[in-house]
């Protein structure tokens, strides 16, 4: 049910699926080392016809082992093999035949017995702590039967560097309608939007909470939009997008750093966005939102508009040149205010967007 990647050595446990991710075998892994495990997942769902036939739905994916700074792929599984069961989100007490009209569009997970993942035999008893977010991980202890499941687990690698799970069950994935002509749109008060702005005031010390920018955003609610019969117009709630958990993210991504209570020094203004999928297809729209804090802590800089009245070019903070780019005469270039000496003469240091660049201009030439 795979295909070996990136692997020399071969495990003699006898497992359904066995992922080879030892990858460099030249480079052991590190005792307690974090492996990060990701699946990957495509699937079409099954496909009404004519005179009751159909096509049949199609699953595959496969999963990622990050670690040492390293990742290595190997397939899963292809979705009708023995060991692999496919789930309905909503239900995952009873399996799904892919091949079968049951195997309709929308959410499911898949759950794969008896996965090793194979580090070669020179990481032999290792301990690992292996994760798969969004998923779960099972292991078995044949000798007492106890099982145990998480999404991270702490392992110890057998005599051949093997990690033997009884079961790998995967986050999340959609099943899509490939002839779906749906679309996906944002509305707020009935209307639809394509952006949104809102403010929100900080408190002291310039702090504002996640969830004041998530309650703002209240009443933005993305649809799925299909044309049925006779032209009319069906829609349908979407998944949204817009949590405390991914606004985190996104503040986290722009370097702003944000407590375990969900508080961060605001800026005056901040850039999110977020995008809605639609249940049965992979139509997306997306909502850029700005977020204004009137209270924020100021982080530009001050900054006057000169005009240039030499070809001006750019230095660095040792009165170096920096590249060929340069300012011709009467254009006009944002600067700080007051200038900065460098080596015996006046500089202007150019500020952009608010940001103070480290590249100067020679004062002789404004």
């Amino acid at each position: 049910a795979v295909a070996p990647v990136a692997a020399t050595a071969v495990s003699t446990v006898s497992a359904a699926t066995t992922v080879n991710i030892d990858g460099n075998t030249s480079t052991p892994v590190a005792q307690n080392t974090d492996v990060n495990l990701a699946t990957n997942f495509t699937a079409i769902a099954y496909v009404a016809g004519q005179n009751g036939q159909g096509t049949k739905g199609v699953v595959s994916g496969s999963v990622t082992a990050t670690y040492n700074g390293q990742s290595y792929t190997g397939n899963l599984t292809h979705g009708n093999a023995s060991d692999t069961a496919i789930y309905r989100v909503s239900d995952k007490r009873h399996h799904v035949d892919v091949s079968s009209p049951a195997f309709s569009a929308g959410q499911y997970c898949a759950k794969i017995r008896n996965v090793s993942f194979n580090f070669g035999s020179q990481n032999a008893g290792k301990k690992l702590t292996v994760s798969l977010w969004g998923g779960s991980l099972t292991t078995l202890n044949r000798k007492t039967g106890h099982r145990r499941t998480g999404e991270s687990l702490s392992v110890t690698l057998d005599k051949d560097g093997v990690a033997n799970f009884a079961e790998v069950q995967t986050p999340n994935f959609k099943a899509v309608n490939p002839f779906s002509t749906s679309t996906v749109a944002w509305y707020q008060n009935n209307n639809v939007v394509t952006s949104a702005n809102v403010t929100v005031n900080a408190g002291n010390n310039n702090l504002v909470n996640v969830s004041q920018i998530v309650a703002a955003l209240n009443g933005y609610t993305p649809y799925e939009l299909a044309r049925g019969d006779h032209g009319i117009v069906s829609s349908s709630n979407l998944t949204l997008p817009i949590t405390a958990a991914a606004v985190t993210d996104q503040l986290k991504a722009q370097n702003i750093a944000v407590d375990g209570a969900g508080y961060f020094t605001a800026p005056t203004s901040l850039s999110l966005k977020f995008t809605a999928t639609a249940d049965d297809s992979n139509a997306s729209a997306e909502l850029p939102v700005t977020v204004s804090i009137p209270n924020g802590k100021v982080t530009t800089v001050e900054s006057v508009s000169k005009t240039i009245m030499h070809n001006a070019y750019y230095y660095d903070k040792n009165a170096k040149r920096v590249g060929t780019d340069k300012v011709t005469r009467y254009n006009t270039v944002t600067v700080a205010p007051s200038t900065t000496t460098i080596n015996g003469k006046a500089y202007y240091e150019v500020v952009e967007n608010g940001k103070a660049t480290g590249k100067y201009i020679n004062a002789d030439n404004i």
